[in-house]
């Protein structure tokens, strides 16, 4: 799944949300973009689940 994260704009971001993700899936890849502000997941977690864990870290998502 890709999600945009507006307010992701660094490698620092980049970090914050993927170790987000992995707080739901320890498993999950994650490819972030800060230029794009996306981020890509294989995971087996909900979207709805990934996006709570990034809205409680300062990253909400959208579905991209």
């Amino acid at each position: 799944m890709e999600l945009k994260i507006e307010n992701m704009t660094c490698g620092g971001c980049a970090r914050a949300v993927a170790k987000a993700i992995q707080s739901v899936d320890p498993d999950a890849s994650v490819e972030a973009n800060p230029e794009a502000r996306t981020v890509r997941v294989e995971t087996t977690a909900s979207a709805a689940s990934l996006r709570q864990a990034l809205q409680q870290a300062g990253y909400p998502a959208a579905a991209n």
